[in-house]
């Protein structure tokens, strides 16, 4: 955990998830600012839009950050290795796509690679390309998730066995027990996204606040299982109509056309659910209050302590039979 702070320079284990293109420069500074990892999501996003998010949260903050790159879906992955590049991002994670062609020379620029994974095998190869961190998420997580639908409970420990870089915990974690229980399973931090929505810096429309706030533990649901494109979004109006058109047999590139980045834009941004969707992970139940960013990370880093000593004093406390 120490280990993984000092690495990065920041204070307190928890990196904020990329949100693609709902990414702002004002989220991004405050998570930095109050001790995490501030990540800029590019998403589908064009250099020239990412550039601008890089300047302007460094005016936000002096702390560092870290660019998301989704390989595979974004069309510009080597146009916006050139801006970390040129703008001496000291962190970039990598997901949806082979990290192995850019590894080396973000380490020829002296930047540190996180890498997103799903499974033990992908953990494995990307460790032997030379990843310093993993971030291993489980199917809890908000947006577009793996195929392969494991669970952070149970895919964590299986990585944290296998490989011996840093592990990062993402999916189905939104307060300070989680973040308790992702350390005692062998994480080194946490990765949350959700939670970060409804927070006062995140600069995201009321009615996507609010509804995580109004959410019960059943309000997320899945689309896309049919195309092999697992995104796990709030239930809305415009949820509701993706379901029945993709059990009324959407082609794939309706379905692409129907969850681009436009249509999450509406939602998030515009509060637009009649014709726009917004992530959300399962931890969406957890949530009944916009702290602000400081707020939150301050209340999480107690309640894990709180909840660490509480625990390691009851299993004190029992009497068992010892070899």
């Amino acid at each position: 955990m120490k280990y993984v702070c000092d690495m990065l320079q920041i204070d307190i284990p928890i990196f904020q998830g990329g949100m693609g293109n709902i990414s702002n420069a004002q989220l991004t500074s405050a998570v930095s600012e109050a001790g995490g990892l501030g990540t800029i999501g590019c998403g589908t996003m064009t250099p020239t839009q990412v550039e601008e998010i890089i300047i302007q949260t460094k005016k936000r903050t002096s702390r560092n950050f870290a660019l998301n790159i989704a390989i595979n879906v974004s069309p510009y992955t080597d146009e916006l290795i050139q801006l970390i590049i040129k703008h001496k991002i000291p962190i970039v994670s990598l997901s949806a796509g082979n990290p192995v062609p850019y590894i080396a020379k973000l380490h020829e620029h002296d930047v540190k690679v996180i890498v997103l994974v799903a499974s033990v095998k992908h953990a494995q190869k990307a460790e032997a390309a030379g990843a310093d961190i993993l971030v291993a998420e489980g199917f809890e997580a908000a947006g577009i998730n793996s195929n392969l639908e494991l669970t952070t409970f149970t895919l964590i420990p299986q990585i944290v066995k296998s490989v011996k870089v840093p592990v990062i915990a993402a999916g189905g974690i939104g307060d300070g027990k989680g973040l308790a229980a992702a350390l005692m399973l062998g994480a080194s931090g946490i990765q949350i996204g959700t939670r970060l929505i409804a927070t006062q810096d995140a600069p995201f429309h009321d009615q996507y606040k609010n509804s995580l706030v109004n959410s019960s533990d059943t309000e997320t649901t899945i689309i896309g299982r049919s195309f092999g494109q697992i995104r796990r979004i709030l239930k809305t109006p415009y949820s509701n109509k993706l379901e029945e058109l993709e059990q009324a047999g959407l082609t794939p590139e309706q379905y692409r056309e129907l969850t681009s980045e436009v249509n999450h834009v509406k939602g998030a941004i515009e509060g637009d659910l009649e014709n726009g969707f917004i992530n959300s992970g399962q931890i969406a139940g957890l949530i009944n209050h916009i702290p602000s960013v400081e707020e939150l990370f301050e209340s999480m880093m107690n309640e894990a302590l709180n909840q660490i000593e509480q625990t390691s004093n009851d299993l004190r406390g029992l009497s068992y039979k010892k070899d």
